[in-house]
C-alpha cells in the first residue's frame, strides 16, 4: 500500500535550515521553560512523598479539603482535580518525614469525618520516600543515558560514525523537544514518563534506521547525483512507509490520549509528542546531519594537508 506516488520529489533538503531554525527555538522555548520553573516538575516518584486519589459523594473543592486536612500534619500540600469526575482529587504532599506509612489512611479517617463515611471513596495511595525518589530519578536518567551510547556504538557499527552522530542529534532532540513542552504544560516527570522517553527514543531511531539504509543504497547506486539529492531522494522514497506507521501509531495514542483516563493521561502525552517529533526528525534533523557533517570535513582536511606541507618544507 502507497500513499506517495513513487516518482513525488519533494525538497526536504532545501528546507532544512528552516527546520534547523524551527527546532533551535523549540528547544530553546523548553529550556527557558525549565530554567523558569526551577527544572521539570518531578512526580513523588523521584521527588518523594504522598499521593493520595479520592473521590467524593458530594459536592466539594480543593479549599474545603485543605481546609479538613488542617489538623494533619502533612506540610505543604496541593490538591488538584483529576481526570473528568467533578468531585476527584488528587492530593499531593513532598514531605520529607521518614514516616509516611498510615498518612494515607489518616487522610481518609480526617476526610470521612468531614463528609462522612459512605461519601469518601480512597481510591489510590502512593508513598515514596526521598532518598528512593532520588535513586528512581538518577536510575531514570542513567537508563537514558546507557540507551544513548548503546545506539552510538550499534549505528556506528551497523553504518559510519557520521549517521550514528546524525541519530544520535535526533533523538536528543526529541527527548530535549518533549521534555521542554512537559514543563511547558506543567505536567509531571515520572517513571512511566521515563518508559514513554525510551520508547519514544527506540521509535524515532526506527524511523532514522529506515532512512539510513535506503540512503546507504541510493549512495552505492547514485553516487555522481551528490549526497543532498541522494538523502533527498531517500526520503520521499521511504515516505510512503513513514506515513503509514507513524499514521496508524498516532491513532492509537490518540486515544490512549483521549479515552485512557487520567492515569495514563501524561504517559500517553509524552508518546503522542514522540511519535510527530520522531517523525519529524528522521526527515528535518537526523538525513541533514550527514550533509552538514560532509560540509564540514573538506573545510578541515585541506588546513590538515597546508600544516604538513610547511612541516615537510
Amino acid at each position: 500500500m502507497r500513499l506517495i506516488k513513487s516518482e513525488t520529489n519533494i525538497d526536504f533538503i532545501g528546507k532544512r535550515k528552516l527546520a534547523v531554525i524551527f527546532s533551535l527555538a523549540m528547544i530553546l522555548i523548553g529550556v527557558v521553560s525549565l530554567i523558569a520553573k526551577g527544572g521539570p516538575n518531578y512526580g513523588i516518584d523521584f521527588a518523594g512523598g504522598m499521593l493520595v486519589q479520592v473521590k467524593f459523594e458530594v459536592d466539594t473543592n480543593p479549599a474545603e479539603i485543605r481546609e479538613a486536612l488542617a489538623g494533619v500534619d502533612l506540610g505543604p500540600i496541593g490538591i488538584q482535580q483529576f481526570g473528568d469526575e467533578p468531585n476527584e482529587f488528587l492530593i499531593r504532599t513532598q514531605t520529607t518525614s521518614a514516616e509516611l506509612e498510615g498518612l494515607a489512611q489518616q487522610v481518609d479517617v480526617v476526610l470521612e469525618q468531614t463528609y462522612g463515611s459512605d461519601r469518601v471513596e480512597l481510591r489510590r495511595a502512593e508513598m515514596v520516600g526521598p532518598q528512593v525518589g532520588q535513586e528512581l530519578r538518577t536510575k531514570g536518567m542513567l537508563a537514558i543515558f546507557y540507551a544513548m551510547v548503546g545506539i552510538l556504538i550499534y549505528v556506528t557499527w551497523r553504518f559510519e560514525f557520521r549517521f550514528a552522530l546524525g541519530a544520535i542529534v535526533a533523538l536528543m532532540h526529541d527527548v530535549l523537544i518533549t521534555l521542554g513542552l512537559f514543563s511547558l504544560f506543567g505536567r509531571e516527570i515520572d517513571l512511566p514518563i521515563v518508559a514513554a522517553f525510551l520508547a519514544i527514543i527506540g521509535y524515532s531511531l526506527n524511523d532514522t534506521i529506515i532512512v539510513y539504509d535506503r540512503i546507504r543504497e541510493n549512495m552505492a547506486k547514485n553516487a555522481r547525483e551528490g549526497l543532498p539529492a541522494v538523502i533527498n531522494k531517500s526520503i520521499n522514497q521511504t515516505l510512503s512507509r513513514t506515513l503509514l506507521t507513524s499514521g496508524t501509531t498516532l491513532m492509537v495514542v490518540l486515544a490512549l490520549f483521549i479515552f485512557g483516563g487520567g492515569v495514563i493521561h501524561n504517559f500517553a502525552f509524552a508518546l503522542l509528542i514522540g511519535v510527530i517529533v520522531g517523525t519529524y526528525s528522521s526527515i528535518f534533523v537526523a538525513s541533514p546531519i550527514l550533509i552538514f557533517w560532509e560540509n564540514w570535513r573538506p573545510r578541515k582536511e585541506p588546513q590538515t594537508d597546508e600544516v604538513a606541507e610547511e612541516v615537510a618544507s
